[in-house]
């Protein structure tokens, strides 16, 4: 039998939408709407930035309200993912949403260089993040931006702030962090077994890096992350019509790697997720 891929649409991002990007949806109606045709075309998981009408950053819960309502409508049992990202948020906003208990929510386990700043993340902030989505019954994301970040991770599941089994996301190809190189890509593969058995993973590539880091997925039993969010986010490999072009041509390639898109039904019960409303 095929082996089920999660494929997780990163819609928006923190970037705000240029005069040459006006495929990146920033209103909720837009996101819901992109967001809905990702879903159609393959996608079981969507990860949100929400942004202010102005489009510089938001938190504020309502837009995720917004989106998050719109999803469910629209996109039955898809698993709705907040971004906790810190561009252009102080840290005591970065979770003010998360009483909203989406199915799951990011959160980076340290600190890394970015192309013109410092992701802050100390330990006594991610140790915060990481009680409330526990308090709030939200899966976390972990985000390994560079390789210090994936054993902070086993420490949180050791002191019992993450679950274990958790769902661990690899981010290549960000400028001044971790590099997009196959080697690097198996080593953490390796890695992973050793330092969180049995956990789920997936790997982003960044710019002209996500498609190939998606055929390194497919080809190593991983899930795939897509999206305008990292199509766009530093160096763009071109810009593409929409989100759902992104997830389709992942879609199109899973037969070459014997893998076919898991539904959204599968993805709940591959991450260990209560099953939708």
């Amino acid at each position: 039998m095929t082996q089920p891929v999660i494929i997780t649409v990163a819609i928006t991002g923190a970037v705000p939408r240029k005069k040459d990007s006006p495929a990146i949806p920033v209103t909720p109606a837009e996101q819901v709407e992109s967001t809905h045709e990702a879903f159609e075309a393959g996608a079981s998981v969507v990860h949100i930035h929400v942004r202010n009408l102005d489009e510089s950053p938001g938190s504020a819960p309502e837009l995720y309200a917004q989106v998050q309502e719109g999803v469910q409508k629209h996109c039955p049992g898809m698993i709705v993912q907040f971004s906790t990202g810190g561009r252009g948020r102080e840290q005591s906003q970065r979770g003010a949403m998360l009483y909203l208990k989406p199915d799951m929510a990011s959160l980076a386990t340290g600190s890394v260089n970015f192309p013109v700043g410092i992701y802050e993340n100390p330990p006594d902030f991610v140790e915060g993040l990481a009680k409330v989505m526990l308090e709030n019954g939200v899966k976390p994301e972990i985000e390994v931006f560079d390789l210090s970040m994936l054993y902070n991770a086993a420490n949180l599941v050791k002191k019992g702030l993450v679950m274990e089994r958790p769902h661990v996301q690899f981010v290549m190809g960000v400028p001044n962090a971790m590099p997009a190189r196959r080697s690097v890509f198996d080593f953490l593969r390796g890695e992973i077994e050793d330092v969180l058995p049995g956990a789920t993973w997936v790997a982003a590539g960044i710019g002209r890096h996500q498609w190939e880091v998606n055929k390194w997925c497919l080809e190593s039993g991983g899930h795939c992350r897509t999206g305008l969010e990292d199509n766009l986010r530093i160096t763009p490999d071109r810009l593409a019509a929409s989100n759902a072009e992104l997830v389709q041509k992942i879609v199109d390639a899973c037969a070459q790697y014997d893998r076919r898109p898991a539904s959204a039904a599968e993805a709940r019960q591959m991450l260990g997720l209560a099953p939708a409303h």
